[in-house]
């Protein structure tokens, strides 16, 4: 018998459709009841309540209880990067939703990947701190230089409030829509809300997009360089 994780398991987790229409509507970060999830996936609410039973024995998502509600969210970070993860090798190969419109070409542009930005805009952000030299990537991952963390305290990022979390401060995270690098970890969330205070973007209602302002993505497009 093979020792070691049980890769099958998770994947039979993840791989049914209707599983991962629900798991991908949880990227948006927004915790969502059974309900909601059920009409993200398309099945009836006694069906996905089986789904959530599953994916929370799995520890794929985490229930919060409200009221009389109950919320669902992904359980950690890592789950959301393997879902972006997988939805990149989807996207290159060619296995794509063929249910298509008119906030996809948004959605490529810029958009939420659970609390950090992802999309072209989120790649631009990852590449003009690497050539500032604000951030750095090697063997051991991506982190903030000595230059960085004078820019966070310039820019109104409290460093010292993200460090006593044990999430990491920058990680790299695969884009499934550019297959380049965006900024995930605390410090690229707390950028995004950074973004959103300073009114350079905002978040759409009820979507993954955020949209930029002309001024704000000109503002943007001055920070990372381009």
């Amino acid at each position: 018998m093979k020792e070691g994780p049980d890769i099958a398991r998770v994947a039979a987790l993840l791989g049914d459709p209707a599983r991962a229409n629900m798991l991908t509507a949880l990227l948006s970060g927004k915790a969502l009841t059974a309900s909601e999830l059920a009409q993200e996936a398309g099945v009836t609410p006694q069906t996905a309540s089986s789904h959530l039973s599953k994916l929370e024995a799995g520890q794929i998502v985490t229930p919060r209880r409200q009221g009389r509600h109950r919320y669902f969210t992904l359980s950690g970070p890592d789950i959301v990067e393997a879902l972006e993860v997988l939805m990149g090798i989807a996207s290159r190969v060619g296995h794509n939703r063929v249910r298509t419109g008119p906030k996809d070409p948004e959605l490529r542009h810029a958009r939420v990947c659970y609390d950090h930005l992802a999309g072209d805009m989120g790649v631009a952000l990852f590449n003009g701190l690497s050539q500032r030299k604000l951030i750095e990537v090697d063997l051991n991952g991506v982190a903030l230089t000595e230059a960085g963390m004078a820019f966070a305290a310039e820019f109104g990022i409290d460093l010292a409030a993200l460090r006593k979390h044990r999430r990491p401060l920058c990680r790299e995270c695969l884009d499934w829509s550019a297959r380049q690098s965006h900024l995930a970890g605390s410090f690229g969330a707390a950028l995004l809300d950074r973004f959103y205070d300073l009114g350079w973007a905002r978040r759409l209602s009820e979507s993954r997009v955020v949209r930029f302002s002309p001024k704000g993505e000109q503002a943007f497009r001055e920070l990372v360089g381009g």
